[in-house]
């Protein structure tokens, strides 16, 4: 059986592995082994709002009506404090849903932010749902949502949550009262009535959006990420110039991934928030692990990572865990270097030596200065994004590939492995995004060889701020029984 050496997938032989020279592989073309996973463009659908109180079951919901399980839920109020974005699909239509934290009239502090941002989805959303807990009744908190509510021009969808048997339907009916029409009767947790929900819920979306955003080919994504309290909501916030994300001095404020669009440099970008990264996941329990599971997801979902570090602090271990998640999901990095304005002279020398020592493994990130809070050098960050994406999506002509190859092996040919030196009989790019270079060879190639030969790639082809991955496919010797390895 076929050898595969280094990260990355398989990649099919170009005949039955029992070639032995450069002239098996005539009439190949570029693209031959093109396993690129391309990530299709934002469509543009509308978007619903989930509003209420805290702990009336909004996140429950979200999960019921996405189908799948990705808001935060627990079993505690002010868990979701974020307004956060999902996809939806219901009858072969797509709709994005809006969930909110808790809403409460005349609050301040992190309780008013979270305020603040259910009522920026109220208003930026095309309809809006209303959760009630039926069991509880319309608190004075549900009447002044519903006040707000009444002077909306979007479509009011009210819904009374917990009704987990017939028993609440009769108090359920005295939501009635406050002006939003008729009540749905639903239990996020069981999923009664979720099905009838879903219908009146495509009935009072628009077939497109009211506000649209973005460009025709879809913004880039961006994850912003690190670990908890770097600065990365306080960075979101700076480049939309609103209070997108929750800032508070305490550590862990974000829990579920943020969606914003940021115009930078005159053009669009889809930037996600993430929660801060624990050393382990081990470590967290309850919603901590499970935004640690979304950061996960939303790491993988971008194209690109902006991992932020203090610089006023020396690089920790988890400075190390975030920014080894983001090279082995193979997207291209970015290195801000955040609170810049705290920085003196005798510590910018502290960082130049930390960096060259325990950045070793991605010496070819990009790596930028700047301050979040007062947006020294943020101007940097739109530069910084295009290079690294330019050389995530590049691609090598194979003839050039392999034109190249040739002289950089001819003059540091591989080294002697059980008395006999590989030979490198081919190679290609079986892939971009990240790029990946598959070796066809007729011997093992040592791990510091290949480091080797991504080092030479780099200075001739570039590929800053992208992560490499180099394969070995080893030949079969000819004449061996297929199937055996």
């Amino acid at each position: 059986m076929s050898e595969i050496l280094g990260a990355g997938e398989e990649v099919a032989a170009p005949n039955d592995g029992t070639w032995s020279d450069e002239s098996d592989f005539a009439g190949w073309e570029d693209g031959a082994f093109d396993i690129d996973a391309e990530i299709g463009a934002d469509v543009r659908v509308p978007s619903l709002a989930i509003v209420g109180r805290p702990n009336v079951g909004k996140s429950t919901l979200v999960n019921r009506i996405i189908a799948r399980r990705e808001a935060v839920v627990q079993d505690i109020p002010g868990v979701t404090r974020d307004r956060v974005s999902y996809d939806a699909l219901w009858r072969g239509r797509r709709f994005t849903v809006v969930d909110t934290g808790g809403w409460e009239p005349r609050v301040d502090g992190l309780k008013g932010a979270v305020a603040m941002q259910a009522e920026h989805a109220m208003k930026t959303s095309d309809a809006v749902l209303v959760v009630v807990d039926a069991m509880v009744g319309a608190t004075e908190t549900d009447e002044a949502i519903a006040k707000v509510l009444r002077r909306s021009k979007r479509p009011v969808i009210l819904v009374a949550n917990k009704v987990d048997d017939d028993r609440a339907i009769a108090d359920a009916a005295e939501l009635w009262n406050l002006g939003l029409g008729e009540p749905f009767l639903v239990s996020a947790l069981h999923g009664r009535g979720s099905g009838d929900l879903l219908d009146v819920i495509l009935d009072a979306l628009p077939e497109t959006p009211a506000e649209i955003f973005g460009n025709v080919g879809g913004p880039r994504r961006v994850a912003l990420v690190g670990k908890p309290n770097v600065g990365k909501s306080s960075l979101l916030n700076k480049l939309t110039g609103e209070n997108r994300s929750v800032v508070d001095s305490v550590a862990g404020t974000t829990v579920d991934p943020v969606d914003s669009l940021v115009e930078l440099d005159n053009e669009i970008w889809r930037f996600v928030d993430t929660a801060g990264l624990r050393r382990r996941v081990s470590h967290a329990d309850g919603m901590e692990y499970y935004a640690s599971l979304r950061t996960q997801s939303a790491i993988e979902s971008a194209e690109v990572a902006v991992v932020l570090i203090d610089s006023s602090k020396p690089l920790s271990e988890q400075d190390q865990r975030v920014i080894s998640m983001v090279t082995d999901s193979g997207r291209a990095v970015v290195i801000a270097l955040n609170k810049a304005d705290l920085v003196d002279a005798d510590r910018r020398e502290e960082i130049n030596k930390e960096l060259e020592r325990d950045l070793v493994r991605i010496p070819w990130a990009t790596t930028i200065n700047i301050s979040a809070m007062t947006g020294s050098r943020v101007h940097r960050l739109a530069p910084a994004l295009r290079e690294a994406l330019e050389s995530w999506d590049k691609r090598i002509p194979t003839g050039r590939l392999n034109a190249w190859l040739g002289e950089v092996i001819a003059a540091n040919p591989p080294p002697v492995r059980g008395g006999r030196q590989p030979r490198v009989l081919f190679a290609t790019q079986a892939a971009n995004r990240p790029p990946t270079f598959v070796l066809f060879s007729s011997g093992f190639l040592e791990a510091g060889y290949r480091r080797f030969l991504e080092r030479k790639l780099r200075e001739e082809f570039g590929f800053a701020g992208s992560p490499i991955r180099i394969n070995v496919r080893v030949r079969e010797k000819r004449g061996a029984p297929k199937g055996k390895g």
